[in-house]
């Protein structure tokens, strides 16, 4: 039941008391590493939903991504090309993403599960990613999350097969006008 008030508050953090929360705690985590470890979830309902357990082999990562587009170095040698080609390139993948990904490469041990938005501002935006230890026995012995110490699942981050990989790979679509999505844009297209 405390979930489900959790879940509310979350859903509009401008009318709970989530933003004041929220408020004080970014001024904390601008000063701190782009990738910490935590000892909780920020978010209890949400991470929960996501499959974490409060038992050893999960492990909280939280990361700090910057937020706009991409910039590219301008071309300073030969010929100026017309349209430069420096700013408004837009990353393929999301930050949510971005932000699993950074957080794989820091523990390499580790897989991550999934992640979830935990705040912003105007410079970065913050994630907490759901990380599980596939070699812990705790977790080869669970049979809801032991799917993860299988092979296929090694490093499933870099291959785009959390969540916000799928939603960016366009795998939330299905049906007509979808089919040129699967199993991949590339595989549709013929490249090689």
């Amino acid at each position: 039941m405390a979930y489900k008030y959790i879940a509310e508050a979350w859903a509009k953090p401008e009318k709970s008391f989530v933003d004041e929360l929220m408020r004080q705690r970014l001024i904390e985590w601008r000063k701190q590493r782009a990738i910490v470890r935590v000892e909780k979830p920020t978010r209890l309902d949400r991470a929960r939903k996501l499959g974490y357990k409060a038992k050893q082999g999960f492990v909280i990562v939280r990361v700090r991504v910057r937020r706009g587009g991409l910039r590219k170095k301008r071309p300073r040698a030969g010929r100026r090309p017309k349209r430069m080609g420096v700013k408004k390139f837009k990353p393929a993948k999301s930050l949510r993403l971005i932000g699993e990904e950074r957080a794989a490469k820091k523990f390499p041990n580790l897989e991550a599960l999934n992640s979830y938005w935990v705040g912003e501002d105007g410079r970065s935006k913050w994630f907490e990613v759901v990380m599980v230890d596939p070699n812990h026995p705790a977790i080869k012995a669970d049979k809801d999350i032991n799917w993860i110490c299988q092979k296929q699942h090694h490093r499933r981050v870099f291959r785009g097969l959390t969540s916000a990989g799928k939603k960016v790979r366009g795998l939330r679509r299905k049906g007509r006008g979808a089919e040129k999505v699967r199993p991949s844009r590339k595989a549709a297209k013929g490249e090689k």
